[in-house]
């Protein structure tokens, strides 16, 4: 017979001190908190991401404007002075997704963007312009987008209207 100091000693199947594995609340919650946080985080680097490729996507239609403005300068050293002059449509007439109309001043492109552009878009003007060699026309026009550096020995020109935020603007159209 097992005496009683033996059976207090030795733990019964019914008082078990076995812990089942998983998570407590606490931890649970701790762990949907992190993983919030890390999603707050990502989401404005997402919203720029996706606004950044809105202005790229739209950048093309300015290659509808540059042709005629390329001719111009080849053919008489001069840009057209608008849209009339380059022998394009009315500006609100060359649109896209995100572009509402191209505006040709002094040879510069200025794309406002509208339609289905995303709101810290709508409004805002991307200018492309073109920079030549004053002293050889025969050198085509560079074009910059945005605030792009101009580069050495040539000429930028007409007026850089952009307005859209640094950070939505692609590297080629940065200041730098």
């Amino acid at each position: 017979m097992v005496s009683s100091r033996a059976q207090r000693e030795r733990p019964s199947v019914a008082h078990s001190t076995a812990r089942f594995g998983g998570l407590t609340l606490i931890e649970v919650l701790v762990v949907i908190g992190i993983v919030a946080i890390l999603g707050l985080m990502a989401v404005p680097a997402l919203q720029e991401k996706l606004v950044r490729d809105q202005v790229i996507a739209a950048v093309s239609l300015a290659d509808v404007a540059k042709p005629p403005i390329a001719a111009a300068w080849a053919g008489t050293q001069t840009f057209p002075a608008d849209n009339a002059a380059a022998g394009l449509p009315v500006s609100d007439k060359i649109v896209s997704n995100y572009i509402s109309s191209v505006a040709i001043s002094s040879g510069a492109i200025d794309m406002t963007f509208g339609n289905s552009a995303s709101a810290a878009l709508k409004g805002k003007i991307l200018t492309i312009r073109p920079a030549v060699v004053t002293d050889a026309p025969i050198v085509p026009p560079t074009w910059l987008c945005g605030h792009a550096s101009t580069p050495a020995k040539m000429v930028p020109i007409g007026v850089d209207r952009t307005d859209i935020p640094a950070a939505f603007l692609p590297l080629n159209c940065r200041a730098g």
